[in-house]
């Protein structure tokens, strides 16, 4: 079983997290905690796998407990959970380790992909030996390919997720070149991910039209 630690200010949301958790087979709810304090507190007195860990805590942010995890030397994966949409946020929770990054509100589908996903990626690496570099791109593009159509050849999983997290942690359309500098690669590169992500119904294009005439295109997220 994997043992799952739900992090939410809210007591209600946080049944709600673990009910939805519960009702997916091999995973269990190892405990709930309330705030940073609490959160730490549980991760030292249970076996916990996974966290699903909200951003908005009453004495410290989520980004925050995660920094205080690793000084600790603590290796328990994580899963932001949380109405936080800014791209510093998301950026910061990738540096620092996060797995994949849950927006609220959310259904108990979405949550159940990420956890199969979740689940299925530690199969693979409890498998170990070694990796090829197409199998390290499936691993690093696990969380957010599981129930998404495969990508064409030539594209790379890891620089898909870059784009859906810089147009998911917007607060409205962005530019490919805003993306592009939000993701860390070049306009080019965006571009290319964009009308693949355009294609398969992920991404929303609109123009805006300034003084020259010429319409700009704006990207936005448009899949569930």
């Amino acid at each position: 079983m994997i043992e799952v630690l739900i992090v939410d200010d809210d007591v209600r949301v946080a049944q709600i997290n673990a009910a939805y958790v519960a009702k997916v087979p091999g995973f269990r709810v190892a405990a709930q905690a309330h705030s940073a304090a609490e959160a730490l507190t549980a991760v030292e007195e249970v076996p916990v796998d996974l966290i699903l860990l909200d951003h908005y805590l009453p004495d410290r942010n989520g980004l925050a407990v995660v920094r205080e995890l690793r000084r600790l030397g603590r290796q328990v994966d994580v899963v932001m959970v949380t109405a936080a949409r800014d791209v510093a946020t998301v950026q910061d929770a990738m540096r620092h380790g996060a797995l994949q990054y849950l927006v609220k509100p959310f259904t108990y589908a979405g949550l159940r992909t990420k956890l199969e996903a979740y689940a299925a990626l530690r199969r693979t690496l409890d498998g170990g030996g070694e990796a090829e570099q197409a199998e390290v791109d499936r691993l690093f593009g696990a969380l957010w390919a599981a129930g998404e159509p495969a990508l064409p050849k030539g594209h790379s999983p890891t620089t898909a997720d870059l784009v859906r997290r810089a147009l998911r942690g917007a607060d409205g359309p962005l530019s490919a070149q805003e993306i592009a500098d939000s993701a860390g690669m070049s306009r080019q590169t965006a571009q290319r991910y964009l009308k693949l992500l355009e294609r398969t119904g992920k991404v929303r294009l609109t123009l805006r039209y300034g003084e020259t005439g010429r319409p700009e295109h704006r990207y936005a997220w448009a899949a569930g």
